[in-house]
């Protein structure tokens, strides 16, 4: 057992490492992506419930930073309820792939997620379907849709109804 957790610490290490440390810088030069245009404190004006607050809210729960060039990533997490963890952000980019955004990012971390995470392949497919039965996000405005309450954001993504509630759904 103590194998195991040491393999899931140097594979989760590794993940970081190649977002934070390789891809990123890299698609900063490639992409020349617009740089998110507010602060935190900016952000946290926003009107309560919607996802430029709801993001600062998140951004302080799991103790991350606002990067600039990151940010849209995190609203991602936010809008499509997967963790920070190693299985959340391959689900994350596995609903990506299903919702038809392919780019370098986003099948080396599915390739990465398959190779080395044989324990969440069940919630890796589960994603990607999800994803291929969702609205599609890839040409989505993401910094001009801050104000708009995240909830309806959520509704619009998995195709439901105005009256119906994702959030207090239980299933």
């Amino acid at each position: 057992m103590k194998i195991y957790l040491k393999i899931k610490d140097l594979r989760s290490r590794f993940l970081v490492y190649l977002t934070h440390r390789m891809a990123l810088p890299v698609l900063r030069i490639i992409r020349k992506p617009e740089i998110f245009p507010y602060t935190r404190e900016q952000l946290k004006d926003f009107p309560k419930g919607s996802l430029g607050n709801d993001l600062i809210n998140f951004l302080e729960i799991k103790k991350l930073d606002l990067l600039p060039y990151y940010a849209r990533h995190d609203i991602k997490h936010i809008l499509l309820g997967y963790d920070t963890t190693d299985e959340g952000e391959g689900c994350l980019q596995c609903f990506m792939l299903g919702n038809g955004h392919i780019s370098f990012p986003v099948i080396a971390t599915v390739v990465y997620g398959f190779v080395t995470m044989p324990e969440y392949w069940s919630s890796f497919r589960r994603a990607y379907v999800r994803g291929k039965r969702s609205t599609n996000i890839s040409q989505w405005k993401w910094f001009e849709i801050l104000k708009i309450p995240t909830r309806s954001l959520i509704r619009q993504i998995n195709k439901v109804p105005r009256h119906f509630n994702i959030l207090d759904n239980k299933n």
